[in-house]
Order: structure tokens, then sequence, then C-alpha cells
């Protein structure tokens, strides 16, 4: 990970792409090791039985999988003809009974829905007690309504006549899916489905059999906030926690500045669990976020990235303009959804300086640095960031990225962003969230309930551009699981 956001830098690009292969066969070999060693990382690897899911799907609860897939024709004639276009389905399983399935539609129309209806969802309004006040406001609000609807048409409508009376739906989506929030669709009653369902997010089905993942010892709550990312000259906050959508080849380039509220959200959450540790400024560090062991609870406000292409442009910018003329620019492959999304720290803006002490440190903690954290038995895990891969997703990214990265770490329960979030609203929400959780409630029970009072209230937080911004997966019972 390090290698590839620090670049190219002066040596010669064939020398730098075979360190990074080089790294890759060394990780692989390593993965071996792992797998003769650990029982528990054989499990992970091995086929599931049905039975084992369906003892850990509560009650009133269905799982509901999501999968893209492309039809094959055993009697085409020609190779070509053999794959049809790629569509999406769905299977329902309940805690008995035979899994049932059906299938969805064609996913190019599916996948042109869901980007106008992120696109619309991800628009700040310009509110007054929950009425958009600008020209356009009500042909905005009536637009978002009809892509909620067709979406709910396209993607829930087929899949409710399995469900029963099926009230807690433990989604496992694929592709441009794993992008929306589910809550947001309307259904044929123009009923918001989060008024209606309960939604636990998971990466796959598999996730059931470790929600329950404990630690020897748990330590206290961890809060990263006010980050310096310049480490150096003051810029001007941001309102909102993210970019616009960034091509990797401009990842170079691109630099965050702070985020007021977030100094404010830590100290509130401080105020209703006192044994917080909280860590700001110069010490938020990617060394630092690697030496904890097990928090209770990780929340990290900041800024968030992901990489919509599959490559990253190679040449360093310490190259001198002239000779960038004469060559064209050359790329790492980035196949790995963990490498190309990941989280802003301390010294973000300054990765590019070869005169930083700590080489391997440089503020980009990605995905697959996630991955390797120390977060075995972890309750909860808050992503207070932005996604920002918006329209060029493909099967398994998006916000997989890091929300499978922090299954693989060890932690029971995630909460994450789908879009650029509003840094003042995000602070509200997460308050009122961990005001819940200190109370008992359910860890996905708790951010429901306060979308519900959200989309209720006659404030600009009534929009699901606020209320619907975060989704919550893994693990979905009262800390502690009292």
């Amino acid at each position: 990970a390090n290698l590839i956001y620090r670049g190219q830098g002066k040596q010669k690009f064939k020398v730098y792409q075979q360190q990074i292969k080089q790294l890759q066969a060394e990780k692989e070999k390593l993965e071996e090791q792992v797998s003769v060693r650990s029982a528990e990382f054989r499990k992970e690897i091995t086929p599931v039985e049905l039975a084992d899911i369906q003892a850990k799907i509560p009650v009133d609860a269905a799982m509901v999988e999501i999968v893209q897939y492309n039809p094959f024709n055993p009697k085409a004639k020609k190779n070509s003809e053999q794959w049809d276009k790629s569509r999406y389905a769905a299977v329902v399983l309940r805690n008995t009974g035979e899994p049932s399935w059906v299938d969805l539609g064609d996913a190019a129309t599916i996948d042109k829905s869901v980007a106008s209806f992120r696109r619309m969802l991800a628009f700040a309004p310009a509110t007054s007690r929950g009425i958009d006040v600008t020209p356009n406001g009500k042909k905005r609000k009536k637009q978002l309504e009809e892509l909620a609807r067709n979406l709910d048409k396209q993607v829930m409508a087929p899949i409710r006549p399995l469900l029963g009376d099926a009230r807690h739906l433990l989604l496992s989506p694929d592709g441009q899916l794993n992008l929306i929030p589910f809550e947001a669709l309307k259904d044929e009653q123009n009923k918001y489905l989060v008024e209606k369902y309960a939604f636990s997010y998971l990466t796959t089905g598999r996730d059931l059999l470790r929600l329950e993942t404990t630690a020897k010892q748990l330590t206290n709550p961890v809060v990263f906030a006010d980050i310096n990312y310049q480490q150096q000259e003051t810029v001007v906050a941001a309102k909102s926690r993210g970019s616009e959508s960034k091509r990797s080849t401009d990842f170079a380039n691109l630099k965050y500045p702070p985020l007021a509220a977030t100094s404010e959200e830590g100290k509130q959450i401080k105020k209703i669990f006192p044994n917080t540790n909280i860590i700001t400024a110069k010490k938020a560090t990617e060394e630092r976020i690697k030496q904890l062991k097990t928090p209770s609870i990780l929340h990290l406000a900041t800024h968030g990235f992901f990489l919509p292409d599959k490559e990253i442009k190679a040449t360093s910018p310490a190259i001198n303009q002239f000779s960038s003329q004469l060559n064209q620019p050359q790329y790492v492959n980035l196949e790995n959804p963990l490498l190309r999304s990941g989280l802003a720290l301390a010294g973000f803006n300054n990765r590019q300086n070869k005169q930083t002490k700590n080489k391997t440190e440089d503020g980009v903690l990605t995905a697959l640095e996630v991955a390797g954290l120390n977060l075995r038995g972890t309750e909860l895990v808050v992503l207070s960031a932005c996604e920002t891969g918006v329209g060029d997703v493909k099967t398994g990214d998006g916000v997989y990225g890091l929300r499978r990265a922090l299954v693989i770490a060890g932690s029971q329960s995630q909460l994450l962003s789908l879009w650029k979030v509003a840094d003042d609203g995000t602070k509200d929400l997460m308050v009122e969230y961990y005001q819940k959780i200190k109370a008992g409630k359910g860890r996905h029970q708790a951010l429901r309930e306060v979308q519900l009072e959200f989309l209720n209230s006659d404030t600009e937080y009534n929009h699901p551009y606020y209320w619907a911004s975060f989704i919550p997966s893994g693990n979905w019972k009262r800390m502690g699981n009292r």
C-alpha cells in the first residue's frame, strides 16, 4: 500500500513494477503459511453449510443475498453467444425451510436507476424547516421520490413476496447496489422502507457465522477527530467529509481541508462515554491507529476516498514536466479493491514529501491496511467519513472495500457512509446515535431510531441526504450482548 501511494519516484518504472510484484508474491506466500497454521483461517475459506447460516437468522428476519450474474446458454453455437448480458437475482433465506430466489432483471437497467438515485440523494438540499426553498426544490423532491419508487419496483418489489412476515432484513447486495441505502426506497404505499423494515447489511451470508467474534480484553473507546492533514500551514475548514469522485490518476494531487465539526463530535462522544480516548491533530497518525489493541469502539471522523479506476499513475510528480511530456505516463494495475479505498489521517496532504521522517507512514490508510488492524472483538467501528466512488464501481467494490476490510480485521459491527456527508449533520446524527447506544439500544436499532426521528422532524434533516447517508453492517445486537 505504501509503495503504491508513494509512487514511482525517480526509479525506472520496470524496477518499481517489479517491487510491487515481489511484495505481492511475498503476501501470497505468507497467506499460505497462515492457512497451514491457523484453523480459523482455514475455516474462513472452506464451504459453508446452509443449516449453519439458518441457525444464525432470527425468527423475525430474512437473509436477502443479491447476486450479479451472466446467464449461460449451453446450446449456443458460438463462444461469443454462450454468455448473455449481466443480470441481478436475489436469494431469500429464513431460519427454517428451503431458500427461494427471484430474477430481478437486466443489471445495466438497474445500475442506471442506481446512478440516478444516488446523484439525486447526494445533493444537499437548501431547506428551511424541512422544506427545500430553492427554485427547483419541489421538482427535485418529486424526482427523488419517483426514483426511489422506481428502484423499489425493480429491486425490492419482486423480493417482497418471498419475505413473508420478516421485518428485519439481513441484506447482502452486489455491484452498484452496494452504494444505495435501501431504507430510502419507497414502497407501493409511498412509504420509505425504513418505516417498515430494519436493515442490517452484510458483505456475504458467511458474515453471520462470525458476528460475535470476541476479544480477550477490550480497551477503552477511541476517537480520531480534528485531524491535521497538512501538518504545516492552516487551510479553510471543509463543510463536507470527502471529495467529489476522483479518478485514480488525480490522486497524487488530492488534498483535504480540516473538518471543524469533528472536534465537537469527539467531545460529545466523550461526554457519553467518559473513558473515551480522543486522538487529534498531528497525533492522529497511521502509526497510532496501527498500535491500537481491540478498542470497544473505534470512531474515525475524517475524509474517506475510493479510486474508481483500476489503475493509478506510476509517474511521480517529482519528475519534471519536460520528461513527463516526452514519455507517456505508465500505470500500475490496482485490481485489489482493498488498495483502492481508504481514509485520510495526519499528514495526508504531505504524503509526496520525501523529507518526512517515517517514509512508511504517509497518512493514507488503505482498506488493505485496515484489514491488518487489531480489531478482533471490537464491538463497533464507525467511519464518520465519506465514500466517494460515485458512478464507476465494479462488482464487489465501492463501500465493499472498507466494509470488508473491517470484517477481516475482526470488528463485530460497522457504520459507514455512502456519499459526501455534511459535517454538521453528521455530527448531530452521531451524537444521537451514541446516546441510544449508551441507553442499551441494539447497534442497528439505534441508527434506525435516529433515522426515523430525523425523517419525522420539521428540520432539514428530514431529507434522505441526512438520515440515509449511513448504513449499518455486521452484528445488530446490543453492545456486550446485554
